[in-house]
This record gives structure tokens, C-alpha cells and sequence, in this order.
């Protein structure tokens, strides 16, 4: 006896129960547990900042402890380097205030995120010479 049917005869139900027959022909769809809460899920959003003062919305969001901020500073380089340093200035030491992390990917953007998460800088040292294998010599000989 098969261990369904140890089940269906716990149960009461006979072999031939439509239930068991759709389960095992179609995929079952289980609907959430409960509300799902908002406040508890992050969120990962894009930003372009063209004048320092756009900053603010990027400080706030930053603030709230949930947001991952994108940010495009391509315009605000193009018209100002001063501003473009002010508003990198402002975004490193919000991050240093929420213990988050800030870091530049490519040359016009940039990732502030809040203290649940930081960003992978790849691996330290990978820039250094493999080290050559004790005993191991190659020699180069001219013919």
C-alpha cells in the first residue's frame, strides 16, 4: 500500500477522490500566509541627479533604512565637477551616518545602500602576481 493511500484511508476518502486526482495532474497554487508587509521588503531604485539640490530624496530614501539608490551622476558631471563633489561629499557621509555603504560602478554611477546590505568589491589582492610555485624556475634560453 502506497503512502497516498495510507493517507486517503486516514482520511476517509476513497482512491477515485477528485482532490488527489487534480493534485497529482496539475501544479497546486498556494496563495501568501498573511498580508504582506511593505515596510520590510527592500528597494532597489534608480536616481539621476542633475543639481545638488536633488539630492535630498536620494539622503531621505536613504534614511528610511530600506532603499538601494542607484544613482546617475552623469548630468551633474557634465554641468559641474564642484556640485558633483559636494553631493558625492553629502551621499558618503549619510552612508557613514546609517553605518551604510557607497561605492562607484562604472564612471557615472553610483550604489548607496543602508546598513543591511554592502557592495562586493571583488575579490582583495586579485591585482597582485600570482605567486610562482616554490622550486618551480622558468628559464628563457636564446637560440
Amino acid at each position: 500500500m502506497g503512502f497516498l493511500s495510507k493517507i486517503k484511508e486516514k482520511l476517509g476518502t476513497s482512491s477515485n477522490s477528485d482532490m488527489f486526482e487534480e493534485s497529482e495532474q496539475s501544479y497546486v497554487e498556494l496563495g501568501s500566509e498573511g498580508p504582506s508587509d511593505t515596510k520590510s521588503k527592500s528597494v532597489v531604485r534608480p536616481f539621476a541627479i542633475e543639481e545638488f539640490e536633488q539630492i535630498k530624496p536620494i539622503l531621505d530614501a536613504l534614511r528610511e533604512g530600506h532603499t538601494i539608490a542607484l544613482i546617475n551622476i552623469k548630468p551633474l558631471k557634465d554641468k559641474d565637477l564642484i556640485e558633483l563633489k559636494r553631493a558625492i561629499n553629502k551621499l558618503k557621509k549619510t552612508c557613514d551616518a546609517i553605518e551604510g555603504d557607497i561605492a562607484g560602478f562604472g564612471e557615472n554611477w553610483i550604489a548607496a545602500v543602508p546598513k543591511f546590505a554592502y557592495i562586493y568589491r571583488g575579490q582583495k589582492g586579485a591585482k597582485e602576481e600570482p605567486k610562482k610555485a616554490e622550486g618551480m624556475e622558468v628559464a628563457e634560453y636564446d637560440e
